[in-house]
């Protein structure tokens, strides 16, 4: 009960601002279009103006956006034009006129349907019947404006989506396309993966494995003793580098340290490896959640590689941040290379 009084007060706020609004923006609509017709005959003056009518009216309709949002939930897109938003204000006071009716209505129908509360005291003297009665009519009347309060909501969504935004179907379409491209942009990203640690691993390790496996058959094999001895001493060197490689290859693939020590422990390491200074500002006042921490993680690692690779850069800057107006656990990572002869 209380989330519904709530959220009825928030919308008859929203619908009496809505009033207000609808007769700025046909003020400014009337007097535009006014202004447009007095150079009307002029070709160059008229669309010089009608970009600046329009530019007010793309203001005037930001604001409606935030009050849409604010009072009554509707969110709608923001790359409409001019035009568009112009006769959204002209025709829009139909709307929001009415919509002042109704919370009209619903004060009128408060007022006398609480008369089973005050007026019983007030108006001792005068007729129970009729205040009943009067209280009755208010309760009824209180009835009908709060549902008429959720109907003109919905027709405000649905003007403001016809001339502003975009319907919920062709969002979802939309939405849909873009989740198709990113899940194939993700498939790819994990072969492209799969496909450089399996070359790690035969360029790299099997590499060194064949070459271990070498030495120790020709140490077997050997009749001196001091060759058998610097075979040995270089299989144990490739063995060495081979758990080197084979650390690197499960690193990159997802440190331990990232599970054990945290977010900026790894991205410490990271700067400690990589082939250029790289400055770690770390200001995350909490540490993030798994699947956050791994993606901060990895994208770091991408730019600080990228970095080395294809910048020419003397130095590399690193900066992660709480996000503004998000929970504590958010990460906006930004990154900076220095050129070469950048102090």
């Amino acid at each position: 009960m209380r989330r519904w009084v709530g959220q009825g007060l928030r919308v008859s706020v929203g619908l009496a601002v809505g009033g207000c609004t609808a007769l700025l923006g046909l003020g400014y609509a009337a007097l535009g279009g006014l202004a447009l017709l007095c150079v009307f005959v002029w070709p160059r003056a008229r669309q010089a103006l009608l970009r600046v009518v329009e530019r007010g009216a793309r203001r005037l309709v930001q604001w409606e956006r935030r009050r849409l949002a604010y009072f009554l939930d509707v969110e709608i897109g923001s790359d409409f034009g001019g035009s568009r938003a112009l006769g959204y204000l002209a025709v829009r006071w139909l709307l929001g006129l009415l919509g002042c009716l109704v919370v009209f209505s619903v004060l009128v129908g408060a007022g006398y349907g609480s008369l089973l509360v005050w007026g019983w005291f007030m108006f001792e003297d005068h007729n129970r019947v009729a205040q009943i009665s009067s209280a009755i009519g208010g309760l009824f009347l209180l009835f009908l404006a709060a549902q008429s309060l959720f109907g003109v909501v919905a027709l405000e969504q649905r003007l403001a989506w016809y001339f502003l935004g975009v319907h919920p179907q062709d969002a979802l379409h939309r939405r849909i396309a873009e989740l198709a491209a990113s899940r194939a942009g993700v498939v790819a990203a994990v072969h492209d993966e799969r496909r450089r640690i399996e070359r790690d691993l035969h360029d790299g390790v099997q590499q060194r494995l064949v070459a271990l496996g070498m030495l120790l058959g020709r140490a077997r094999r050997g009749q001196d003793p001091e060759r058998t001895h610097a075979l040995l001493a270089q299989a144990h060197e490739e063995s060495r580098q081979a758990l080197d490689e084979l650390r690197e290859v499960a690193w990159r693939v997802y440190p331990t340290v990232l599970d054990e020590a945290g977010l900026r422990a790894a991205l410490e390491t990271v700067a400690e490896r990589s082939g250029l200074p790289v400055r770690l500002d770390y200001g995350l006042p909490a540490e993030p959640a798994t699947a956050v921490r791994a993606v901060a993680y990895f994208i770091v690692c991408e730019a600080v590689t990228n970095a080395v690779k294809h910048s020419g850069a003397r130095r590399v800057h690193i900066a992660l941040t709480r996000a503004p107006a998000t929970p504590p656990t958010a990460v906006r990572p930004r990154g900076r290379a220095a050129p070469p002869g950048y102090p």
